[in-house]
């Protein structure tokens, strides 16, 4: 079953908790805080793998979720970071947020990229000595690993696109030159998936190809399969439009045909129709596109194409087709273009110094990766650990913006899922 189209919940791992031990030993009575660090938690990674050709894997599992740290022990031991999970997708995936932003864009065999980060690991306390305080009775707990909803979509990546109305024999010929092995029948929408197969030429060169499916007037709308899969033909460099010499469908003339496909790539894609383009004659077997050839060649002619006759069932004319498609793929600017558009969107982390205060109904709320971090890895019944947050607040400069943004004695104050109220001089 092809699938390209998935949207997955990803949880990483919490770091373990720091711990609070004090070092006791005989002989030994002041031996000081020992407590060990947490373990950092599992970060989901996706990891670009050749062999997939779809996002079935989401197709029924939509929650993933990584292990968390372990927490620090006494003796100053640190707890295990948690294993990664490594979820795997074809070349093409688009990782898009819940909001439709493109956050990256994997394309390259074996490309990784973090779309959840495990949480940091807490701090023991053996970590909190110093001169003024030489016996810390607290320790951090775990960082939360980061969560959300993200949007999967598959564009396969190909060279060569097949594109034609139904019944042009777009899956006979992607069976003919590769190893793929569509369903095919007498029928209009036999092939309901794009079929990607890789053709290898006698001279050593090679490219993939895929017949994408489809496409009638109106697929730019919606209309039949072609609006699934028109997204398809954006990365294929080269593209071989299939005619139905023969109009094997009634009603149907080639030059239409022709015409209709070309203006449903434009209303979908300003660019696509500027596309380089082989234009096929199939169907040359029979003696219906025999008769045709002459005319349909001439019409094409006057807009600019050569009509390459072929049998996709005999194989007539197919491997100078082949030729001819790879010789264009090499000198195209559209595939260097789409060579270049292959690096990695990466997104930037929002710094953790960054503070910023908004006010919602009577509650201030500061928002900042660095304050949001110290927040939830603060344990809050531990008043020793309390006062250390609130020292830090205030050398992180939380205090004075609020001061600056207005906030008043007694007002609430929400920093992550924690509400306070202001007190200026002990926040």
């Amino acid at each position: 079953m092809f699938i390209d189209e998935a949207k997955i919940h990803v949880k990483a791992g919490a770091g373990g908790n720091g711990c609070v031990s004090f070092h006791r030993e005989i002989y030994k009575p002041k031996g000081g805080p020992d407590g060990g660090d947490g373990g950092r938690g599992g970060s989901i990674i996706l990891v670009v793998d050749p062999g997939l050709r779809t996002l079935m894997d989401f197709r029924y599992q939509k929650h993933f979720r990584a292990a968390r740290g372990e927490h620090g022990r006494g003796d100053n031991r640190h707890g295990k970071n948690a294993a990664d999970l490594v979820l795997k997708v074809p070349p093409g995936t688009i990782v898009k947020s819940a909001e439709g932003e493109v956050l990256f864009d994997l394309v390259r065999d074996g490309q990784k990229v973090v779309v959840a980060r495990g949480g940091r690991g807490g701090r023991g306390n053996a970590r909190f000595l110093t001169n003024l305080r030489r016996a810390p009775s607290f320790a951090e707990k775990g960082e939360p690993g980061e969560e959300r909803w993200i949007a999967l979509e598959l564009k396969l990546l190909a060279d060569v696109g097949i594109i034609g109305l139904p019944s042009s024999g777009k899956s006979t010929l992607i069976s003919r030159i590769s190893a793929a092995r569509p369903k095919i029948a007498p029928y209009p929408f036999t092939t309901t998936t794009p079929n990607l197969g890789v053709v290898k030429l006698s001279d050593g060169r090679s490219f993939a190809a895929a017949d994408i499916p489809g496409l009638i007037e109106g697929a730019h709308v919606g209309k039949g399969l072609g609006h699934a899969f028109l997204k398809h033909i954006e990365r294929t460099a080269v593209l071989v439009h299939l005619l139905d010499l023969a109009a094997t469908v009634e009603g149907r003339d080639p030059v239409a045909d022709f015409e209709t496909v070309n203006r449903e790539l434009v209303k979908y894609n300003q660019g696509l129709d500027k596309r380089p383009q082989l234009v096929a004659g199939n169907k040359m077997d029979l003696p219906e596109a025999q008769a045709n050839f002459q005319r349909v060649a001439g019409k094409l002619l006057e807009m600019g194409y050569e009509l390459h006759p072929i049998s996709a069932v005999t194989g007539e004319g197919v491997e100078r087709l082949l030729y001819m498609a790879a010789d264009l793929l090499e000198k195209s600017v559209e595939a260097k273009a789409v060579e270049a558009g292959t690096a990695e969107i990466v997104m930037e982390e929002v710094p953790t110094e960054e503070i910023a205060i908004s006010q919602e109904d009577e509650t201030w709320v500061v928002l900042g990766v660095g304050v949001e971090r110290a927040v939830a890895m603060t344990d809050f019944s531990n008043e020793e650990a309390i006062s250390y947050l609130q020292r830090r607040l205030v050398r992180m400069g939380v205090e004075e913006k609020l001061a600056e943004a207005g906030a008043s004695e007694g007002d609430q104050v929400r920093i992550g899922s924690m509400v306070f109220d202001f007190h200026p001089g002990e926040i």
